[in-house]
């Protein structure tokens, strides 16, 4: 591993915040993605740390990955954010650069929650109707338009987050099951990204 690292050059850590809302569980699936793509590029980079920052109601508002950067050039940095993109980097992602006092704004899929009521429905819809249900129908329902990237479940309603190209494009696929489902009749629907 250290063989890598040529004499002289030089390593820094960023810190790029994606403007996604992913527990730290998914947040990790995808620092390990991110990491597996590197090593087998052999591109210098690697994860080095993560957070998530919670609103004072507990949900998820984004997260933080650092990486570690051999050689930071502004080449390296811009292949960085083009790889978060294709995984998962939401518009209003910011990739900070503390050594060069610097961040670069990136990110490109939009995002969309779905707050499934879990308190003012009959008490038969929560007995008959599965959220994991949901779940699967959204992920058929969206075929290569978007993907289920986290959840949280709150005192009052389960998010559902989801991340894509377009928000339009992912509610339209979504929008029948919604109106359809009992589970989501007074389900809320929220642009995120």
């Amino acid at each position: 591993m250290f063989g890598l690292f040529r004499k002289g050059s030089k390593r820094t850590v960023v810190v790029a915040t994606l403007n996604a809302r992913l527990q730290p569980m998914d947040r990790g699936e995808l620092e390990d993605a991110f990491d597996a793509f590197m090593a087998e590029k052999k591109h210098g980079m690697r994860v080095v740390g993560g957070g998530t920052l919670q609103a004072a109601s507990g949900e998820i508002e984004k997260c933080d990955i650092e990486i570690e950067v051999d050689n930071p050039t502004d080449a390296r940095l811009t292949l960085l954010t083009e790889v978060l993109e294709s995984m998962l980097a939401p518009a209003g992602s910011i990739l900070q650069i503390p050594d060069q006092r610097r961040s670069i704004n990136f990110g490109r899929q939009h995002g969309l929650a779905v707050y499934v009521n879990g308190t003012e429905l009959p008490a038969s819809v929560y007995e008959e109707c599965d959220i994991n249900h949901v779940l699967a129908e959204f992920s058929r329902l969206l075929g290569v338009a978007g993907v289920v990237a986290s959840n949280w479940q709150g005192p009052q309603d389960t998010a559902l987050y989801i991340y894509g190209r377009d928000f339009e494009t992912m509610l339209s696929h979504l929008k029948p099951f919604i109106e359809s489902y009992p589970l989501l009749e007074r389900c809320r629907i929220e642009r995120i990204a």
